[in-house]
């Protein structure tokens, strides 16, 4: 563990700063803060009282905001609205240092808003504003012609799918051959149960949840079932590591050929949302700077102790890592 952090800190001292591409499904999370002490008389559902709105990046937005936390220079790749919530999507962006020409706005669909309405901690309801169609044949061309232009100077790339509609299987694979022609690994949150469209990745990281039903089996229900799980993804994807986040247990690091688990850090679990961007994101950034997957993941599993001791989506740096792996 001393010769990781001095690794770390040695990084740290250098400035070095890793060019990260991140393509993904773009979202705003909307929230509604509010009390309700009341139930409506139309109907049995409580009167929310609006005291406060807030609005934040979401899906592969956080992923974004995880790596700027910890230093990468990121650009960003995908598809939102042409309307007022994707221009407000590509200012946050824009005024955290991230480039924003590889975003493409389709006039056909809404960007992706998710608002919660909360009473206190309490979420009472959810409403998505989405259309999750596949992108026209016009606009894969167009990201992957802007793609092409950019990805050699992308130390390392990620792609971030909450399947609303821009990994069609055919663009996902184009965007990988993409990326492996001019040698630039490719790190995937997945999502769904089709894999095989993730063929030629360098590293897939899906949870125990996601792992079980990509895998078509019933369930995961130790960690000794996860090598048998993973065949079939081995066998789908051809990737060279699979690393599943265990929630509570940590995470495991899996190859065709060995196994490792990293128990978990955390100390206080308070809220998992987003822990598996910060993930993702920790792991691309250590790899694009020359640590290994099994360093990375090291380092992975010390930031998710860090952001799950707070609630909602959060973010984590270097020095905080390195203060965790000190305790």
């Amino acid at each position: 563990m001393t010769n990781l952090i001095n690794k770390v800190r040695s990084i740290q001292s250098s400035k070095k700063q890793p060019s990260i591409l991140v393509i993904g499904d773009l979202m705003i999370d909307h929230y509604i803060w509010g009390n309700a002490t009341r139930l409506s008389p139309e109907a049995p559902v409580p009167i929310v009282n609006v005291k406060n709105e807030s609005t934040t990046l979401g899906g592969a937005g956080n992923v974004v905001q995880n790596l700027v936390a910890l230093g990468a220079n990121v650009t960003v790749a995908g598809v939102v609205g042409d309307d007022v919530t994707g221009s407000q999507l590509i200012e946050i962006l824009e005024s955290e240092g991230v480039k924003t020409n590889t975003i493409i706005k389709d006039s056909t669909r809404p960007t992706t808003i998710k608002t919660r309405v909360l009473a206190g901690r309490h979420q009472l309801v959810r409403v998505d504003r989405e259309v999750t169609d596949p992108i026209s044949k016009g606009l894969e061309d167009e990201l992957a012609d802007k793609l092409t232009a950019i990805i050699d100077s992308a130390d390392i790339v990620i792609f971030s799918d909450y399947n609303k509609g821009l990994f069609a299987p055919k663009l996902t694979q184009r965007l990988i051959k993409i990326a492996n022609d001019y040698q630039k690994k490719v790190i995937i949150d997945p999502k769904g149960l089709n894999y095989e469209k993730y063929n030629g990745a360098y590293l897939i990281k899906p949870n125990r949840k996601e792992l079980a039903e990509a895998a078509k089996t019933e369930s995961i229900k130790s960690i000794d079932d996860l090598p048998e799980a993973a065949k079939t993804i081995f066998s789908q994807t051809k990737t060279a590591y699979l690393i599943v986040t265990l929630s509570e247990e940590g995470m495991a690091i899996l190859t065709e050929q060995s196994s490792k688990l990293l128990p978990v850090k955390a100390t206080e679990v308070f809220d998992v949302t987003g822990a598996g961007d910060t993930v993702i994101a920790t792991i691309a950034y250590f790899i694009a700077l020359g640590f290994s997957v099994e360093e990375a993941c090291e380092l992975a599993n010390h930031a998710a102790a860090i952001v799950i001791r707070h609630v909602g989506s959060a973010t984590t740096t270097i020095d905080e890592i390195i203060k965790d792996m000190e305790v």
